[in-house]
C-alpha cells in the first residue's frame, strides 16, 4: 500500500481564469483528490514561481527585467504573491465548509515550484541565475522546505485535510544536463549530478514528512526516478509506445518498488474530443500489460491526471479534463481486469 490516494483522478496545478472561487469550485466539484489552484492569468506573483515567492522564508523575491529576482524585504511581488495565496486558501476553505468537508481528512494537494526549477528561473542581484551559486541553491532548498512546512500546517488547520505536496520540476532535466542558459556564453552553468538532485529532494520530503509528488512536464528523467524512491512521479504517458523500453522499464521499476505513477493522460492546453474516461482507462490498462504488471497496480499505484497544468485551456475543457480524470480513476478502481 502507498501513502497516497490511488485509483483516483487529480489535477496538476494551474487553472484558467482569474477567479479563485470559480477555480476551486471546478476542482472540488469534479475531483475527490483536489488541489490548490494556481491562476497565472492574474499576472506576476500568480504563477508557480510566484507561489514560491509567497512560501519562501526570509528570501524575498521581486520582479526583474526578464522574470523574477531575489530581492529585498518588503518586496511588492512577495506581498502580491502572498495575497494571491491567501485568496486561494480562503476560496478552498469556503467551499469545503459549505460542502461539509472540513475535518474529514479528504486529500488536498499543494503544488509549488521545486527548488531546482526555482533556482534555474530566478536571478541573483548580480543578474546570474541562482542555480549558478550552490550556496544560494542551498538557501532556496532550505527556505522552501521551511515555508512549505508552514503552508502544509496552515492547510491542515483550515481544512483538516490529508495534505500532499507536489514539487513541479519542469527544468530539472535542464539542470542535471547543465543546459540552463547563463548570463553570458562565457559563464557556463555546470550540471548538477542527479545524485545531488535526488538527495536535495529527499531532504525536502523528510523535512515535510508528508507524501510527495515530483512532476515534470518535460521528458521524464528516468535517472532521477531510479535515484529517488519514496515519492510519486507525475509523468506524461501519452507518447509511450511498445518500443520505448526506457519508459516501460522506468515505470515498471517505479511501481515494482511500491511507488505511485501519476499518469498524465490527456492534454492540458487544448480540448481533445477523442479522449473519454473509458479510452483513458483502457490505455492505462494496455500500458501496464506491456510492462508485464498485474492490473491490480492500476488501483493501487496509479493516479490519473492531465499531462500538465490547465492554465492554457478553456474553462470548459478544464472542467471536462478533470471530470475525465476522475471517472477514469473510478474505472481503474472498480474492476481493472474488465478494461
Amino acid at each position: 500500500m502507498t501513502d497516497l490516494p490511488t485509483g483516483v483522478g487529480t489535477g496538476v496545478g494551474s487553472m484558467p481564469g482569474t477567479d479563485p472561487r470559480e477555480a476551486a469550485a471546478i476542482i472540488n466539484g469534479e475531483l475527490d483528490f483536489a488541489h490548490l489552484a494556481e491562476l497565472p492569468a492574474r499576472g506576476i506573483g500568480a504563477d508557480m514561481i510566484g507561489r514560491m515567492a509567497a512560501v519562501l522564508v526570509d528570501l524575498p523575491i521581486d520582479s526583474a527585467t526578464w522574470g523574477y529576482r531575489l530581492g529585498a524585504r518588503g518586496s511588492s511581488v512577495a506581498r502580491r504573491a502572498r495575497g494571491f495565496l491567501a485568496a486561494d486558501l480562503d476560496a478552498i476553505e469556503e467551499i469545503w465548509d459549505a460542502a461539509g468537508f472540513i475535518g474529514t481528512g479528504r486529500p488536498m494537494k499543494v503544488a509549488v515550484a521545486g527548488p531546482f526549477t526555482l533556482a534555474a528561473s530566478i536571478e541573483l542581484v548580480n543578474g546570474h541565475k541562482a542555480i549558478r551559486d550552490r550556496g544560494a541553491l542551498r538557501d532556496l532548498i532550505d527556505s522552501g522546505a521551511e515555508g512549505l512546512a508552514g503552508l502544509v500546517g496552515e492547510v491542515r488547520r483550515r481544512l483538516g485535510a490529508w495534505v500532499i505536496v507536489q514539487l513541479d520540476e519542469p527544468m530539472v532535466g535542464t539542470v542535471i544536463d547543465g543546459r540552463v542558459p547563463p548570463l553570458t556564453r562565457l559563464d557556463v552553468i555546470p550540471p548538477i549530478p542527479v545524485a545531488d538532485v535526488a538527495e536535495a529532494l529527499r531532504s525536502v520530503r523528510e523535512h515535510l514528512d508528508v507524501p510527495m509528488i515530483v512532476h515534470n512536464c518535460g521528458a521524464p528523467r528516468w535517472d532521477l526516478v531510479h535515484a529517488l524512491s519514496g515519492v510519486a512521479y507525475g509523468i506524461d504517458v501519452t507518447g509511450i509506445g511498445s518500443a520505448d523500453t526506457a519508459a516501460l522499464d522506468g515505470i515498471g521499476g517505479l511501481i515494482d518498488r511500491g511507488d505511485v505513477l501519476v499518469a498524465g493522460v490527456l492534454p492540458g492546453d487544448h480540448a481533445d474530443p477523442a479522449v473519454h474516461a473509458e479510452t483513458v482507462a483502457t490505455t492505462l490498462a494496455e500500458l501496464v500489460d506491456r510492462i508485464g504488471l498485474a492490473r491490480k497496480v492500476l488501483s493501487d499505484n496509479v493516479i490519473v491526471s492531465p499531462t500538465c497544468g490547465l492554465a492554457g485551456a478553456s474553462p470548459d475543457w478544464a472542467r471536462t479534463a478533470l471530470s475525465i480524470c476522475a471517472r477514469a480513476g473510478e474505472l481503474l478502481s472498480a474492476d481493472p481486469d474488465a478494461l
